[in-house]
């Protein structure tokens, strides 16, 4: 069957003028899931893609992700004027590379670089890629040091606690390195110093620390962990070196704990990286990684590559990227400053912290973390709350727009399931007041619509 009647491109105009709900169109002959035969005209595939998008949940009511969902109207408007930069054009686009450059500096500033040491770093399409680059320095630089000592490079492994996100999974899974996933606990949430020196040997490429679990926002204590590796090493272990996966805490510490020690300014921390379309507050699409210098950035990691007029080293995973979010980036960093950043993440934080208190005065709740670190805490049902669960409160929830995940923890505490929320840029504490009121709503009608549970909701000790 024909996609649609023919009609002159003017009456075809006029249809969709008059009625713009597929006017002229038959509906049931719209392919979807293969290309059609024909064509429709601009209007009616943008409302057909448009009307289906308003299945998807509201942006700005999700609480599950990290990604940055509101930027201002002119940030906006400066991406959009370069969608159409591919920024690994750098010939063609020499100032969206040098805005790339002046990133990398500003991060290596913020994460106290040593001044006597060349920072080196890029832009990725998230922290995903930037994790696996700064896996992928650790492994061929322990490689190459088993090297020419003689020794076999079998069997390397990457030591991190079982709470990391799932990209540091992929990663040991794709480049053939065995994780050493440090159980959790009833008292413990994330790696200890203790437990990442027994984790060790010979065969590790590196510590990975968490700086903001994406499980409850909390730090991993990582200058702790870089004494107990430098007391390794100075006993005569070996000589483990620390990325910090900041994907979050790499734009809240910094402006928020400016004296906690978790960066450069720990000798064994190589590399970092954080995602800007996080915290870094950019709308999705860009992360980075920087190395504390050259030497931490093996050089068969860099590519010289002659294309389309120029030559440039490339150490990224991906080649073709969009330039916009990087773009964005710098906007944010020339328009906001220090200042700037430090406003936005405390009154974030804040309002996580007035978050958090609400819902602990709503009775039948327990709070995991308060959003002491970033803006972002986790909760549980109490014990004696058996009659509905935590996927409960997250499904009654969405039937208000809400969208606040629930979930188990890593194996060792998957018996802890938790709902969590994330406080970003311009979720303001009048939204916060709604979500709290959704809330203590939702609490009655669950109560009344709960059976008795199959199993008891298990307590958390602090």
């Amino acid at each position: 069957m024909p996609l649609a009647r023919q009609v002159p491109s003017e009456e075809q105009d006029l249809e969709v003028s008059l009625n713009p709900m597929y006017a002229g169109i038959n509906e049931a002959t719209i392919a979807r899931f293969k290309l059609s035969d024909g064509e429709l005209p601009p209007r009616i595939a943008a409302q057909i893609v448009s009307d289906e998008l308003m299945l998807d949940g509201n942006a700005r009511l999700n609480l599950a992700t990290f990604v940055t969902t509101w930027m201002e109207t002119e940030a906006a408007d400066l991406m959009s004027s370069c969608f159409d930069k591919n920024i690994v054009d750098r010939d063609e686009y020499p100032q969206t590379a040098e805005l790339e450059r002046r990133c990398i500096n500003i991060l290596a500033d913020l994460w106290n670089s040593p001044a006597d040491e060349q920072a080196v770093g890029c832009s990725t399409v998230g922290s995903s890629e930037a994790a696996m680059l700064g896996g992928l320095a650790l492994q061929r630089r322990w490689r190459a040091q088993r090297r020419a000592a003689g020794q076999t490079t079998e069997a390397p492994n990457l030591v991190m606690g079982a709470n990391v996100q799932v990209c540091w999974e992929k990663f040991c899974r794709y480049f053939d390195v065995e994780p050493r996933l440090v159980p959790l606990g009833p008292t413990r949430r994330h790696l200890t110093p203790a437990e990442a020196v027994n984790h060790c040997d010979e065969n590790t490429i590196g510590v990975v620390g968490i700086l903001g679990s994406t499980f409850d926002g909390s730090y991993e204590p990582i200058a702790e962990i870089a004494a107990a590796l430098d007391d390794l090493h100075t006993g005569g272990g070996p000589d483990v070196l620390i990325h910090v996966d900041a994907a979050s805490g790499g734009f809240v510490a910094p402006f928020l704990d400016a004296d906690l020690e978790w960066d450069f300014r720990l000798p064994r921390v190589a590399s970092i990286n954080a995602s800007g379309h996080k915290y870094g507050l950019v709308y999705p699409g860009v992360g980075w990684v920087v190395w504390r210098d050259t030497t931490a950035l093996p050089e068969e990691l860099v590519f010289s590559v002659s294309y389309l007029g120029g030559s440039e080293d490339t150490f990224s995973l991906n080649f073709s990227r969009p330039g916009a979010p990087v773009i964005a980036q710098y906007y944010n960093f020339l328009r906001l400053g220090h200042d700037g950043y430090r406003r936005v993440q405390a009154t974030t934080r804040d309002i996580a912290r007035h978050l958090a208190e609400g819902i602990d005065k709503l009775g039948p709740f327990e709070l995991i973390t308060r959003a002491q670190h970033l803006p972002v805490f986790a909760f549980t049902l109490k014990k004696e709350e058996q009659r509905y669960s935590v996927f409960d409160v997250s499904r009654c929830l969405r039937e208000r727009g809400w969208l606040v995940p629930a979930y188990t923890f890593p194996p060792h505490l998957e018996n802890l399931e938790v709902l969590r929320i994330v406080v970003r840029n311009a979720f303001s504490s009048d939204l916060a007041d709604l979500l709290l009121d959704a809330l203590k709503a939702a609490i009655p009608e669950l109560e009344r619509q709960a059976g008795p549970l199959s199993r008891p909701i298990p307590s958390f000790h602090h």
